[in-house]
């Protein structure tokens, strides 16, 4: 089996050929989600871990959770767990169906497919939706208390289905930046993060760029 090791921090990513790699918006997403201290947190959509290495590099005290619909990947996310000497408890299977108590988590975080079938780009397999973006948040939705959060990254033009599937489900969306390769590129990913029955109010943040 072709893999290749990364050094997050203190903390060590298996990448394996098959699960989805470690990407700039990933990266971004990590740096962006709001965290205290021992939070119970779940990555829906885990693929290699690296979300998870990525918080808990800011916060060593999180309460590790994920998922993901592909045992390979939930494989990988656990030796890269292994690796770094931290623990997490973890699951293979749909977010529609996830077993985790609900009601318990105080951050939800997701790098999801991208992109719909069939219509127009794809991204490639591990970038298509197998459930869609309304389910997506209906997990996360059902996995928080009431006041904790649900961070993502996504493409900038699902914006407004991502912004109506989070309120239908009671996330109100708290704070948004874009991140774009340049100042004079046009944005690829937007980062949002709602609050489960959180109050109005969206804060606009400064356009994020690649650190180089």
């Amino acid at each position: 089996m072709t893999q290749r090791l990364e050094q997050l921090g203190p903390y060590t990513l298996v990448q394996r050929e098959g699960v989805f790699p470690l990407g700039g918006d990933a990266l971004a997403l990590g740096g962006f989600a709001t965290l205290r201290s021992r939070w119970r947190v779940c990555d829906l959509g885990t693929g290699s871990g690296a979300l998870l290495l990525l918080l808990a590099r800011r916060e060593p005290t999180l309460d590790l959770w994920g998922l993901d619909s592909s045992q390979e990947a939930v494989d990988c996310t656990r030796e890269s767990l292994d690796r770094s000497g931290l623990t997490g408890s973890l699951w293979a299977g749909p977010w529609s169906a996830c077993p985790f108590p609900a009601g318990t988590f105080d951050l939800v975080v997701s790098n999801p497919p991208y992109f719909i079938p069939g219509r127009g780009k794809q991204g490639g397999p591990g970038r298509m939706e197998q459930e869609s973006l309304d389910s997506l948040c209906a997990a996360a939705a059902r996995l928080l208390r009431n006041g904790g959060r649900f961070a993502l990254c996504h493409r900038p033009e699902r914006l407004p289905q991502l912004m109506r599937g989070m309120t239908d489900h009671g996330l109100e969306p708290k704070r948004m930046a874009l991140l774009a390769a340049g100042p004079d590129r046009v944005p690829s990913t937007v980062l949002l993060e709602g609050v489960r029955q959180g109050r109005p109010g969206l804060e606009i943040l400064p356009t994020l760029y690649p650190a180089t």
